[in-house]
């Protein structure tokens, strides 16, 4: 019955209609050239359009409205409507005036009104370092944003974990036009930065499509709910754009691998009486680099066999392929509105990416895997040259939208939408064996199917915003989210015994389907007490099924100095509800025990496994935080500005993802936790459990001069970006089971992939020259020092010592080159050396005793600076029409 109430409601509401008056005219720039994309808003309502390729734009506003027109790189302008047309002439300047939304649910503000730091980033800049994908691209423009490749890490090197202000993936929200988008159904498990965590699948979303993106650098989980701690990404994507784009782009390293190719296509369409399509189609494949060591016969057992000792010297890097997968992807993104009306409108914009990635695990040298070759299977004994499984992964993203915003009677602006997101991941096992299955039968596949997982949500949205008066607006909201997680069994051969080697499938008890639904309902207002001083406050109550509920609060102040400076600050709650991922993940194997009357499990079980449960260890629950911001922005003149912001975020109740837990070592005595173990049949387990404090500090720093005037039609650009953050762990909270017994949760290691993976801080220093037919830029990137951990050598006198000696990585610097000529205002073409000096992290030192370190791993991919690809080059052509 209330959901046929609300039907009735939402065609009441969408059929109302109110007279405007319709508003159109073009927008240039100080030369008196049409400026596409410019952001019209009618000021205080979230009714707003762009700026077609003519610099033309149409809207409907009222007699007396006042229309902010802002573009990245001008100047904003307000301006009242009076008559139904008016022309504008943008003025270039710095970035402070520019309108966002994001962080500002109640009506548009600019940058320098916003009381909480804020970037938009157009697709332009984007774009010019020539990156590859969306991640790489904010890795080198966004100082505290980190994404690198991740060299033999099974399904993880097909996602690149990111994340912002160090905080780990799973603590940024992603909105896609202002809406939720799904997480990745992978759970990241290997020694990567982000380990244990779910990520966003940012590779999913298409540079083509987007317009700008919009970063809000301040906890909002008092505004947009769950994973809100560190901050929001929002991709706002292109709109009704009356041109067409068709760009193409080839790179390849100066090692001669990891060649790429890159094309999209971006157009506009009309759409019925007033609506618009924007269409994107991209294609991109990448091939593998190999950046491995070469140890030769220096890695030989001492008993060493002569096919093994004639492979080594053949094959001095020992076959290993360690650096970027093979990669291709296609994407289709579809953006659209129309008019419902004089004062609704229609919207809609979906997206499909479908990729497929090959990656590479150890190399299975002869002198490894004799029993394979003892089984005279793949070859003949004396001739076994080894074996290198690949993991293959094929990723499908979805993400469709539909919703109707329209305005009830003085100024009530609603926004009712509904989502669908999904992200699945299903996996192949190439070129390896089931060594249990080989030792009984003689024979064994080569090809394995170990399964996969999905994960998909449905979200229903009703938001709504007023401007009460001059002094006070608001923003009100409910949402309804039901997310749907599933485990997919693999092949039988894939988990049979061991399973298959490099990676075991998902057995029949470990896959599953599993689901939860959370209600939430937030309200936030606006205080403009006078000109200068503005005070926001927001809250938000959510409940979940599974764990139960929470309230975050916010509360944030402005203060202008006069028309050109802002102090501002911010304090607020969050929270990040754990995800069901890491609630139902189980991803053992079976394993043959001395002594053991069966085969014993050992690896990931999930939270609720009776062993786990056994140990001690609780149901999972919501993480909290506290955040803190402070900064001053100051606008100079009209091309020089600056901003300070300085930061503290807490995070209680982490989640995290164990050590291994199993044998002490001592065969003399069986302890109370290897009773507890032995009594589920398990060997050694790894959960995840709510028990980390930690405290990130930070400052940010941006200063932007434009305009320089550089002779007869060129001006230069300049800008210098920084990040400074650490990240300490307060406490480790550990069962009592397994404290009382000497277990260390949460050895040495792990811990350093949270506070020592990521730079501690980064440098952005870029420099665009622009003249009347070719444009140049420089930017340097410095990323600072990162330390590679060594493992946990045990406690002593209550002291965790290293099996190892830990391992500072100098601070490094990448400097990319770029080059564009326009041969007419249509055609352009683009050339771009990344990482001009050949510039590589630190090689490993074996003294640091960690998994990857020595002479096969030359890099560490545990922790991450700018990555290891060395120099790349890359050439494009850009035609509009």
């Amino acid at each position: 019955m209330i959901k046929n109430y609300l039907t009735i409601v939402m065609i009441y509401f969408c059929s109302i209609a109110f007279v405007n008056a319709q508003v159109s005219g073009t927008v240039v720039d100080e030369n008196s050239q049409p400026l596409p994309g410019v952001s019209i808003v009618v000021k205080g309502t979230s009714t707003g359009t762009t700026s077609d390729f003519d610099g033309k734009y149409s809207i409907n506003a009222n007699q007396g409205d006042v229309l902010v027109f802002s573009y990245v790189g001008y100047n904003s302008q307000e301006l009242t409507v009076n008559g139904s047309v008016m022309d504008v002439s943008m003025q270039a300047g710095v970035a402070l005036d520019e309108v966002v939304l994001i962080g500002n649910r109640a009506k548009p503000r600019t940058i320098l009104d916003s009381p909480v730091p804020i970037d938009n980033i157009g697709i332009n800049e984007l774009t010019s370092g020539g990156q590859p994908t969306i991640e790489a691209m904010l890795t080198f423009k966004v100082p505290s944003f980190n994404a690198q490749p991740q060299a033999i890490s099974d399904a993880t090197a097909h996602y690149d974990p990111a994340d912002l202000r160090g905080l780990g993936p799973s603590r940024t929200l992603v909105l896609v036009n202002g809406k939720r988008k799904n997480q990745s159904a992978q759970v990241y498990l290997n020694r990567t930065p982000g380990k244990g965590e779910v990520g966003i699948d940012l590779k999913s979303i298409p540079t083509a499509a987007v317009e700008r993106v919009e970063i809000l650098r301040d906890g909002a989980s008092a505004q947009y709910g769950s994973d809100a701690i560190a901050g929001v990404i929002n991709m706002v994507l292109k709109k009704d754009v009356d041109y067409s784009v068709f760009s193409t782009k080839a790179g390849i390293t100066s090692e001669g691998d990891g060649f790429n190719f890159a094309t999209d296509f971006n157009t506009g369409l009309t759409f019925g009486e007033g609506g618009y399509i924007n269409l994107t189609l991209g294609y991109y494949n990448q091939e593998f680099t190999n950046r491995a060591g070469t140890p030769g016969i220096a890695d030989l057992p001492s008993d060493a066999r002569p096919n093994e000792i004639a492979w080594a010297q053949n094959n001095p890097d020992l076959g290993m392929k360690v650096g970027q997968p093979d990669l291709e992807k296609g994407d289709l993104f579809v953006n659209l509105s129309h008019p419902m009306g004089e004062n609704a409108e229609f919207y809609s914009f979906h997206g499909y990416t479908l990729r497929t990635g090959r990656s590479f695990a150890y190399y299975r040298a002869p002198y490894w895997r004799r029993d394979v070759a003892d089984a005279d299977f793949i070859t003949r004994s004396e001739d076994f040259q080894g074996y290198q499984p690949t993991f293959e992964a094929r990723i499908k993203d979805h993400l469709n939208v539909g919703g109707i915003k329209f305005e009830v009677g003085d100024g009530w602006n609603f926004d009712t939408s509904l989502t669908y997101g999904s992200n699945s991941v299903s996996y192949t096992v190439n070129n390896s064996v089931n060594r249990n299955y080989l030792a009984e039968n003689g024979t064994s596949p080569r090809t394995f199917k170990p399964g996969g997982y999905s994960l998909n949500n449905v979200i229903g949205n009703l938001d709504v915003s007023r401007v009460f008066s001059d002094m006070v607006s608001g923003s009100f909201g409910l949402e309804y989210k039901k997310e749907t997680f599933k485990a997919i069994e693999g092949d039988p051969l894939s988990y049979y015994g061991s399973g298959s080697d490099s990676f075991a499938g998902i057995k029949p008890a470990e896959a599953g389907e599993w689901d939860r639904n959370n209600f939430a309902a937030y309200a936030g207002l606006d205080f403009d007490i006078t000109e200068d001083l503005l005070i926001g406050v927001a809250g938000r109550y959510e409940d979940f099924s599974d764990f139960g509920d929470n309230f975050s609060w916010k509360i944030n102040g402005r203060y202008k100095l006069g028309e050109d400076g802002a102090i501002r600050a911010s304090y607020s709650t969050g929270f990040r509800a754990p995800t069901l991922h890491q609630r139902h993940l189980t991803n053992s194997q079976y394993i043959i025990v001395a002594g053991s009357s069966e085969p014993l499990l050992q690896g990931t079980l999930a939270n609720n496994n009776p062993a786990v449960q056994a140990l001690g260890v609780p149901n999972l629950f919501a993480e909290t935080s506290k955040n803190f911001s402070a900064g001053l922005t100051y606008k100079f003149d009209t091309n020089f500005s600056a901003s300070l912001d300085f930061y503290q975020i807490k995070v209680d109740d982490r989640v995290l993802f164990s050590s291994q837990i199993g044998s002490d070592d001592d065969d003399t005595t069986t302890n109370q936790v290897e009773q507890i173990l032995e009594d589920n049949n398990v060997v050694a387990v790894q959960f995840f459990i709510n028990a980390g404090d930690t405290k990130t500090t930070g400052a940010d720093f941006v200063l932007n001069y434009r305009n320089i005037e550089m002779g007869a039609d060129a001006k230069l650009h300049t800008s210098l970006a920084a990040n400074f953050n650490t990240t300490k762990i307060d406490a480790i909270t550990t069962p009592d089971a397994l404290a009382a017994n000497g277990y260390n949760i949460f050895t040495r290691e792990e811990k350093g992939l949270i506070t020592n993976s990521r730079p501690k801080s980064k440098f952005i220093l870029a420099l665009d020259y622009e003249a009347e037919k070719f444009n140049i830029g420089l930017y340097n990137t410095l990323f600072g020092k990162v330390t590679i951990t060594a493992p946990s050598g045990g406690t002593v006198n209550g002291v965790e010592t290293a099996n190892g000696v830990d391992q500072e990585l100098s601070s490094k610097l990448a400097t990319d080159l770029s080059f564009s000529y326009k041969f007419t205002d249509k055609l352009s073409l683009t050339a771009i050396v990344n990482n001009l000096f050949d510039v590589y992290p630190d090689v490993t030192k074996a003294s640091t005793n960690t998994a990857q370190a020595g002479s096969r791993f030359v890099y560490s991919s545990e922790v991450q600076q700018l990555g290891q690809l060395g120099t790349n080059y890359s050439i494009g052509l850009n035609y509009r029409f």
